[in-house]
């Protein structure tokens, strides 16, 4: 892509972006939600490329009279001062390039989001499901310290501890565009506590990280809802709480199940399991444009695969192994401590990449 039509793109997109400060500002668009909803969407989308756009003019029209100087000053103190800034000012701009390249490529829309995110023991009984706990609390601790917060929508605890499932919201800025890399089947090898001859077993949990639905995203027939209402339960199968609170709603044309259990009340419930039946329904249709890209970039085959095995945490050696892009770490304990910024920062430069590379083909 050279300078020129660079620029030009960023003119057309200036332009869109103040057009669209403008419209914000109607009374009549503001009057209609969803309409302001999305134009307020899309101007903080293209507000990154309009901020860059403007420090990349700014070190070209710099870089151009730092030119200046050199052919035409005599002054050697002021040469010397142009030359140091063209130094400087040569690398910036390859950067800036490089940057505004990746701004210019469509983000997936989903990104901005919220996500619901399930956890599941898989292979391995009591172990996996302990395994599954232990993914709950790496996630935890690393949504915290992003500064997200979650809600826990339903739950089922393994016999031995950890979870055979849990379901949660996280709630923040950008949230499924970070942690979409996480879904997938996730490998652990580790002696169980219940191992006496100290041997390594494999267990497996899955996890699936879905965009969370907003309410303008698709309208659902609240004929085609059947809704229960039963006792929350917990390990064992005692009654948390002997009131009628938790909510089981299925979506008749789908078949789609949820539940959520973990208000005390019931209208709390069904708000909460109402934003789940919406997500997954809105991800039925998702789902195939996953499936399209899955073949295309490798960062996301577990999105598009579900069965896709993307990570291995090997506990006697204390390494941590993306499959996706061959990435071993022996940090072992900071990253079930919720350290995986890393994995997934690497994740992402080589999504970039991939979409640099399909941009320009």
């Amino acid at each position: 892509m050279s300078e020129n039509s660079i620029l030009s793109r960023l003119d057309g997109l200036k332009i869109k972006y103040e057009e669209i400060g403008q419209q914000m500002t109607d009374p009549e668009v503001i009057a209609d939600m969803k309409k302001f909803v999305a134009l307020n969407k899309e101007y903080k989308e293209l507000r990154p490329v309009v901020e860059t756009s403007e420090k990349y003019r700014t070190a070209l029209n710099h870089l151009a009279e730092a030119k200046e100087i050199l052919t035409t000053e005599k002054d050697d103190e002021l040469r010397e001062m142009a030359r140091m800034e063209v130094a400087e000012l040569e690398p910036e701009l390859e950067r800036l390039e490089e940057e505004i390249k990746l701004l210019l490529i469509p983000a997936d829309p989903q990104d901005s989001k919220n996500a619901i995110v399930e956890i599941r023991g898989g292979t391995g009984g009591d172990e996996a499901a302990l395994f599954a706990g232990d993914l709950f609390r790496m996630y935890t601790k690393y949504i915290e310290k992003r500064g997200w917060r979650y809600e826990i929508n339903s739950m089922s605890e393994g016999t031995s501890g950890g979870f055979k499932e849990i379901v949660m919201k996280v709630i923040g800025d950008s949230v499924y565009g970070v942690l979409k890399y996480e879904s997938g089947v996730h490998r652990v090898q580790r002696v169980p506590q219940t191992e006496t001859q100290g041997r390594v077993h494999t267990s497996a949990a899955s996890v699936a990280v879905l965009p969370e639905a907003e309410e303008f995203d698709l309208e659902i027939n609240m004929n085609d809802i059947r809704k229960d209402i039963f006792c929350a339960s917990g390990p064992g199968g005692q009654s948390v709480n002997t009131t009628y609170s938790a909510i089981r709603l299925t979506h008749i044309p789908t078949g789609i199940v949820v539940q959520c259990q973990d208000q005390k009340s019931q209208l709390k419930n069904f708000d909460k399991a109402f934003e789940e039946l919406r997500t997954r329904i809105y991800n039925l249709e998702y789902q195939k444009y996953l499936d399209e890209i899955a073949g295309k970039r490798k960062t996301m085959v577990s999105t598009g695969d579900r069965s896709a095995k993307i990570r291995t945490y090997n506990y006697p050696q204390g390494r941590v192994t993306d499959h996706r892009i061959n990435l071993t770490l022996y940090n072992l304990s900071a990253v079930m401590d919720g350290d995986i910024q890393e994995i997934i920062d690497k994740l992402q430069v080589a999504e970039n990449a991939e979409r640099l590379r399909a941009s320009e083909e």
